[in-house]
C-alpha cells in the first residue's frame, strides 16, 4: 500500500475552503489581541499625562568652521 500525497500549492487563489477559514480566525485573533492590548494600555485609574505650557521662545545658534565665500 502506497500513500500519495497531493503536490502542495502555494497560492492563496486555490486553497481550500478550511484553509481560508484559517486564516481568517488566525486574523481575527490577531486583531482582538492587539485590540485588547491597545485598550488594556490605554485606560488607567490615574492620569498620567503632565500637561506642559509653553514659555519664552529662545534661538539658540552656532557655527564652528571657515567662512566660504
Amino acid at each position: 500500500m502506497r500513500i500519495q500525497f497531493q503536490p502542495m500549492d502555494h497560492s492563496l487563489l486555490t486553497a481550500s475552503r478550511t484553509t481560508h477559514v484559517k486564516i481568517v480566525v488566525v486574523a481575527l485573533l490577531g486583531a482582538i489581541l492587539v485590540v485588547s492590548v491597545g485598550i488594556a494600555a490605554h485606560v488607567s485609574g490615574t492620569p498620567s499625562a503632565a500637561v506642559l505650557k509653553a514659555g519664552q521662545s529662545v534661538t539658540y545658534t552656532g557655527h564652528n568652521g571657515t567662512l566660504a565665500r
